[in-house]
């Protein structure tokens, strides 16, 4: 695992410790003392090595993949060492924080013939395949809107006025090009289609959020069905999220949709009767990194691999320029 913020240390390590399928063995860290100290956080860690050994390659015959949870700009770097030293990579989302340097880190991996996952871990989530299942079933007919959205107070989550998702260099954007990946990625995987069109508006009220430019955003996709998806995401209002389709004879709503710890409830409603689905709690890292090294160890086909990736970093990248210009712009 590269990387040892929150995350790391509070969702995944504990994660990969109830996963069938694989384990920590290396923690990678800004220094040999501080990843050496979380080594105690699971059994099977056996050393802790800085930013710097890991480029170096080493101790790469204690791990055969890994995990990149760094800052968004800093992906590309310990992805490049990853596929150069012949190891399968899971890297966070979003990929990186722009589309070209999203583009150079697939290019890596696909040279060096390395399996690429990003960590789309909604794709994994039972509920979430769950609701994509009836919907290509046409339960609710044929799908007409969309309705997805996520917010968070991110100053009360991470009380620190200098953290790497308020600077525009590490993180390519606070709002939109983070967790505004929730309702585009997972409209994405629930319709099976990717938007050809997007308008947007992006906006900041905080002054912390001023240098990056977004707190809050709301876009419009477009599909090639004619299907139109309204994505609303902040980083300034009350924690909630959901995702609903709406179709010709029928709506599918997951609420709330994207935090890991939420207990899940999809409806469903039709011409001939509406059903309510409670999913187990299920850690949805864990999920994840079953499939991944499921994947890896089989030899099968990873998705979402890389050049899925890149279309959310395209939708992005147009989200916010159609922010910025105010108008429609075609992908």
């Amino acid at each position: 695992m590269i990387g040892l913020g929150w995350w790391t240390k509070q969702q995944a390590i504990p994660a990969v410790e109830a996963s069938d399928l694989c384990e920590t063995t290396v923690l990678v860290s800004s220094s040999a003392e501080k990843a050496s100290s979380c080594a105690s956080r699971s059994e099977t860690i056996a050393r802790g090595i800085s930013y710097d050994e890991f480029h170096d390659g080493v101790a790469a015959d204690a791990y055969d993949a890994v995990y990149v949870v760094t800052p968004n700009a800093l992906h590309l770097p310990f992805v490049e060492t990853a596929a150069e030293l012949g190891k399968a990579v899971l890297c966070e989302k979003p990929i990186e924080s722009t589309l070209d340097r999203a583009e150079r880190l697939v290019a890596a991996c696909d040279d060096a013939d390395v399996p690429l996952m990003v960590a789309y871990r909604m794709q994994t989530e039972p509920a979430v395949r769950r609701m994509r299942e009836l919907v290509q079933a046409e339960r609710i007919g044929d799908p007409v809107q969309v309705h997805g959205h996520m917010s968070q107070q991110l100053l009360d989550l991470i009380p620190n006025p200098d953290q790497w998702r308020l600077d525009p260099e590490l993180s390519g954007g606070a709002t939109a090009i983070d967790i505004g990946m929730y309702p585009l990625n997972t409209t994405r995987f629930v319709l099976d289609d990717d938007p050809t069109a997007v308008s947007a508006t992006v906006r900041a009220d905080d002054e912390l959020f001023e240098a990056v430019g977004d707190q809050h955003a709301s876009f419009t996709l477009e599909f090639p069905t004619g299907v139109t998806a309204v994505c609303t995401v902040s980083n300034g209002a009350a924690s909630a999220s959901h995702l609903e389709v709406i179709g010709t004879d029928g709506s599918i709503r997951l609420d709330p949709a994207f935090a890991p710890w939420a207990q899940r409830e999809l409806r469903v409603s039709n011409s001939e009767s509406t059903a309510s689905y409670a999913f187990e709690q299920v850690d949805q890292m864990t999920e994840e990194f079953d499939y991944f090294a499921d994947r890896v160890l089989s030899g099968g086909a990873i998705l979402p691999d890389g050049e899925h990736a890149l279309v959310d970093m395209a939708v992005a990248e147009a989200i916010y320029e159609s922010g910025d210009v105010g108008r429609r712009l075609e992908l």
